[in-house]
């Protein structure tokens, strides 16, 4: 008789402004099924990071999903650094960037079968003035949006577009910045400076096409202008990208200078505005299991 094993579901209560009963409803119908026992964690916002983690523990957890958006999928990553633990993902956020870069469908049982697989990839994990991140963080135009975003009362895809056009005639872009990366430093101007482990952001924009999320570097992108040609080549993911439009370096390090502190966010949160950021790719790998 095959062992009974515990899977936890970490689940973001108030992400995507939806209502997660049928998201943890089905996830302890699929776990039941399938001979194991659910756990449910619904995050506070307060040491969630540490509770987590005393949890799997306690617990003896086998396999984490997580039901949220790229902040909720970060905060457990923080929480899982020292563990090595399978990780599934059940996209619920306003964006879902990381999980539109692994292609995870939009039918919920579809994703639980997804999400209790077998088939993995082992995510780099960067250090970003200190903080986790995993997908993308970005300074400018984006990370702005993002702000205006958390302030206002419209959740989900639609409260992003209504900042959109407030955000972009409010912008005081181009910047200054100096990169240094790769024993070189490279002085540029831009409206966006992105920090990219993955593709795509999650309104499908692949804005680094040649990426990849499992090989150890990362890439700056200095996006020069708003390109109206620039920017619809992002929704083609095999249209390379003009250089008098962006300019990418890959790296394992990187520091980004600003001659005034700028708009940032690290995977869909805004952090403040940052003159000094600091990227490195970490020893840490994040197994999560994909299509």
């Amino acid at each position: 008789m095959k062992a009974q094993k515990s899977i936890l579901l970490v689940i973001n209560p108030i992400a995507g402004d939806t209502d997660k009963k049928p998201i943890i409803e089905a996830f302890k119908n699929h776990v039941r099924t399938n001979g194991n026992t659910p756990l449910v964690y619904e995050t506070t916002g307060e040491n969630d990071n540490e509770a987590i983690a005393n949890y799997i523990d306690d617990h003896d957890v086998k396999r984490v999903l997580i039901s949220g958006g790229d902040g909720t999928i970060r905060q457990v990553a923080d929480g899982l650094k020292e563990r090595s633990i399978n990780i599934g993902l059940l996209p619920s956020g306003s964006a879902n960037g990381l999980a539109s870069n692994f292609l995870i469908p939009e039918n919920l049982e579809d994703q639980l079968d997804i999400a209790l697989g077998d088939t993995f990839i082992d995510l780099d994990v960067l250090d970003i003035n200190g903080y986790t991140s995993l997908h993308i963080a970005d300074l400018g135009v984006n990370a702005k949006l993002i702000k205006n975003y958390e302030k206002s009362e419209i959740r989900g895809k639609l409260g992003y577009f209504l900042q959109a056009i407030p955000t972009l005639l409010n912008s005081d872009y181009p910047f200054e910045v100096e990169i240094f990366a790769n024993g070189k430093s490279h002085k540029e101007e831009g409206v966006l400076i992105a920090i990219a482990n993955a593709n795509k952001f999650g309104t499908g924009a692949n804005i680094n096409p040649t990426g990849k999320m499992d090989d150890g570097l990362f890439e700056v992108l200095i996006f020069k202008n708003l390109s109206i040609k620039g920017i619809i080549q992002t929704f083609y993911d095999d249209a390379p990208l003009d250089p008098d439009f962006v300019t990418v370096i890959s790296s394992k390090e990187a520091t980004i200078k600003c001659t005034k502190p700028i708009a940032f966010q690290i995977d869909g949160e805004f952090i403040g505005e940052q003159s000094l950021v600091e990227a490195k790719m970490t020893p840490h790998k994040l197994r999560i299991a994909i299509p």
